[in-house]
């Protein structure tokens, strides 16, 4: 094998021929091969290829707008959810302000409550003693009046029966010693 190969090369070489150059019959088959080979791509493949190429361009147009449409809700929801939690804390604030003065008025209408029953129960305090007083002075008039006729009967001797020189006798005692009474309060200031 290996001595056809070496005599095919030397006829070759005979007939001054190169054997890496072709034959002219063989590049124009293989050019016509080419040629259909071309159009059958140019005319079938190709486009298909490109059909399919702009398509995938297309549904990734779409997505890309789809996301867009996307962050372009979200950011609105975002803007709409920060203005409404400023609303919201603008109105806890309000109200928090609004409780605050509703508490301090309650306050002040529970005092101003508070003294007006502390007031009206110390004038009542004031009037039951007043009244206690009254009566004590009362029924201390009377037992100092009897106390007083009896011992004003045993200094004079006589018997003070006589209802008009009792009472005589009974209220000028009382206002010598309330007399009495005031003067030693006075030297006391």
């Amino acid at each position: 094998m290996l001595h056809a190969v070496l005599s095919a090369a030397t006829e070759a070489a005979e007939e001054n021929m190169s054997p890496v150059v072709p034959e002219p019959y063989d590049i124009i088959g293989s050019a016509i091969c080419f040629v259909i080979i071309l159009v059958f791509f140019w005319k079938y493949a190709l486009p298909r290829v490109q059909k399919m190429l702009d398509e995938r361009a297309e549904a990734i147009e779409g997505n890309i707008a789809k996301a867009d449409e996307a962050q372009r809700k979200a950011e609105a929801a975002l803007e709409e959810y920060t203005a409404q939690l400023a609303d919201a804390r603008t109105e806890a604030g309000r109200i928090r302000e609004t409780a605050r003065e509703d508490g301090k008025k309650i306050v002040a209408e529970a005092r101003e409550q508070a003294s007006g029953e502390a007031a009206r129960i110390t004038a009542g305090a004031q009037a039951q003693i007043e009244a206690e007083r009254q009566s004590a002075l009362v029924s201390l008039r009377s037992e100092v009046g009897t106390l007083a006729i009896d011992l004003a009967s045993g200094v004079i001797g006589e018997s003070l029966s006589d209802d008009r020189k009792a009472q005589n006798v009974v209220d000028r005692f009382l206002a010598d010693l309330e007399a009495s009474e005031q003067a030693a309060a006075g030297g006391k200031k």
